[in-house]
């Protein structure tokens, strides 16, 4: 008998009607999509200020919907306006959540929710969310297997990128993972090093399991692009949430010292947790300056710019996985990255590494890719795409 799907889709709901999706979002989605089109029982699981919810298949689907954007959210009820005062999108999230979900229960009771799911059944969290001690001994004493993904452990890793508030919480949804998963998915074997690690000083280090994530990259279209965006020619792209980590701070540098006439950089991504000098200096660009900030764009609009741009662009300085350099190497663009072991684990040569923090080396090696003359029509993609079917293969071959 195939086993009972048991995937939490708490982070999806949270992000309902908040714009353009994050890498960890665009995860939970693939596995819900896949999940959905399968033949196991699916049921989802979204925890709500007011409790527990339990979706089933067809309530997945319209989940789908939503996240999609095929469906717009409702307004928000009562309940959700007095939960959420002043947080009116996660308000109408949540009542949508209410809506297509066919059971429910406060927050001690989620044993008793999901005790009556058929079994064998397996409990998948691939979004970071619900990574708590109390959620998965309750699933565990419901008879789950508890399979969860580790996307990174940065916050443990390099405490000084991320929000001092979020190291302490992130520390103990790494224990609780270390305690109770039966299984841990990572994503390269470089980021499986560091956490295995981490959990190791946690105490018990859960069997696991290497899966690439599947790159599934958007088709190109310029019609998507913004009316009267300007494309001259040389530019270059860098894309990501706006945070120390992914080190905007050096483009910034690099490009106050080009030598003029500056090719165009596009700093494609939404604004994060970042230093107020950083968005200070954001703030300052010129309207008609080289450097350009731009966001909500549709996934065929990012892949149109990265299609033509001179290179991507990835100082970051640290990284789990990090989807848009090999979303950029799919599509035949060069890409200008730091030498982290995942980017290396992933890119191999198709790749120029660059030290985080020189400036020079930087400022030298996009001049030189400025002044290479553009390919009209570009040669087959030099790196063959990552698969979701040989992630989900892996993922699911573990009994």
């Amino acid at each position: 008998m195939e086993a009972t799907r048991l995937l939490d889709l708490t982070r999806l709901v949270s992000r309902l009607g908040k714009g353009a999706l994050t890498g960890i979002d665009r995860v939970e989605l693939a596995y819900l999509r896949r999940f959905a089109a399968d033949t196991p029982p699916l049921f989802g699981l979204v925890r709500t200020a007011a409790g527990w919810l339990l979706l089933n298949r067809a309530g997945c689907e319209a989940l789908a919907g939503l996240v999609l954007q095929n469906t717009p959210l409702p307004r928000a009820d009562l309940l959700s306006r007095l939960l959420h005062r002043r947080d009116h999108a996660r308000a109408r999230a949540e009542t949508a959540a209410r809506k297509i979900a066919t059971a429910r229960s406060p927050r001690p009771g989620l044993a008793r929710l999901v005790r009556v799911l058929p079994r064998p059944a397996i409990y998948f969290n691939v979004g970071h969310a619900n990574l708590t001690a109390p959620g998965l001994s309750a699933l565990r004493s419901a008879g789950f297997s508890i399979r969860v993904m580790v996307h990174d452990t940065i916050p443990l890793d390099h405490p000084q990128l991320v929000r001092a508030d979020s190291i302490a919480p992130f520390r103990q949804k790494l224990a609780a993972v270390a305690t109770h998963a039966d299984c841990v998915i990572h994503l390269t074997q470089a980021s499986r090093t560091l956490t295995d690690a981490q959990m190791a000083r946690l105490g018990r280090v859960p069997p696991g399991v290497t899966a690439p994530l599947g790159v599934a990259v958007a088709q190109p279209d310029m019609a998507a692009l913004p009316p009267g965006l300007e494309l001259s020619d040389p530019y270059f792209v860098t894309l990501g949430t706006i945070e120390p980590r992914k080190n905007h701070t050096l483009l910034l540098d690099v490009w106050d010292r080009l030598p003029a006439p500056k090719p165009r950089l596009f700093i494609l991504g939404n604004r994060g947790w970042a230093a107020p000098d950083v968005l200070a200096r954001l703030d300052r660009l010129a309207p008609d300056g080289p450097v350009e900030v731009l966001h909500g764009l549709p996934d065929s609009a990012v892949s149109a710019l990265i299609a033509g741009a001179r290179a991507l662009l990835a100082p970051s300085l640290a990284e789990g996985f990090g989807l848009p350099p090999v979303e950029a190497a799919s599509l035949g663009t060069p890409v200008l990255a730091t030498d982290l072991a995942v980017t290396r684990e992933l890119l191999g040569n198709k790749a120029v590494y660059l030290p985080a923090a020189d400036i020079y080396s930087w400022v030298e090696t996009v001049v030189r890719q400025a002044s290479i003359a553009p390919v009209p029509l570009r040669p087959p993609a030099p790196l063959t795409l990552l698969s979701w079917d040989d992630h989900f293969n892996t993922v699911l071959s573990v009994v």
